[in-house]
């Protein structure tokens, strides 16, 4: 049987239970976009996003992103319940912290296959539902300033977050052809519940000291450079990664 496509472009933002994922939930559904939103164990997190984005612009697909049957089989889903995929934004993301020497390898494999190995997962799953989106079709992924300028104490999150910025440049010029856009965001230091954990007390004063526009960045301004990757004004820009980082990282 086959599927009707939605009248709507259809984004999957993982991730999206709450944080950048969720501010970037809510400005694709301004932009005019139906979201799939990700999570993958905060149930009330997650419906509390449904419950702001609104049922009719709006679903939750709980799974991995770390699991590539579940990546799969998720996709998949899309296709038969909307007839399309334009826009995949790969947010979701784990930081377990250590030095070098006091990594664990089970740490170091959860980080790099939650916030490196997923994005793979998804844009191949994705492809070809992409590629019938044509000019339409964009997959932005959320890197990170400490992946272009490292972070002691942070190995195996800066790897990852490199990691993307090469994936993101080779699947630009592997999906040019097709019109389809690929590009990264890379945030600074945002408020979100990480940089809560993370970045406390004098250590956070000292950070925004080091930042030229003198404040910690909101989820809502990574959301924003995400509704511009992935709107057709973007349309010329591939293989790129716009910083978000209030000037923390410049040149």
């Amino acid at each position: 049987m086959s599927t009707t496509p939605s009248p709507r472009r259809v984004a999957l933002v993982t991730g999206a239970s709450r944080g950048i994922g969720r501010a970037i939930a809510k400005a694709l559904v301004r932009d005019g976009l139906f979201v799939v939103a990700n999570y993958v164990a905060n149930e009330a997190a997650a419906q509390q996003t449904l419950a702001e984005l609104g049922e009719a612009n709006a679903a939750l697909a709980k799974f991995d992103v770390a699991d590539e049957a579940a990546v799969d089989a998720a996709v998949k889903a899309i296709g038969e319940q909307h007839g399309r995929l334009d826009v995949v934004v790969n947010n979701a993301a784990v930081a377990v912290d250590g030095l070098l020497l006091r990594v664990k390898t089970a740490d170091w494999h959860k980080v790099l296959e939650t916030n490196l190995s997923s994005a793979f997962y998804l844009s191949r799953a994705a492809s070809r539902l992409l590629l019938k989106a044509k000019e339409s079709g964009r997959i932005i992924n959320l890197t990170s300033v400490v992946g272009e300028m490292g972070n002691a104490g942070q190995v195996s999150y800066v790897a990852a977050k490199a990691g993307l910025i090469g994936l993101t440049r080779t699947l630009a010029r592997e999906l040019a052809s097709r019109g389809i856009t690929v590009n990264a965001v890379s945030p600074g230091f945002i408020e979100t519940d990480m940089t809560q954990q993370h970045v406390q007390g004098e250590a956070r004063q000292k950070l925004v000291a080091q930042i030229p526009l003198g404040r910690i960045g909101a989820p809502e301004d990574v959301a924003e450079a995400v509704s511009f990757l992935a709107s057709p004004r973007a349309s010329y820009i591939t293989g790129q990664v716009l910083r978000v980082n209030g000037g923390l990282l410049i040149g």
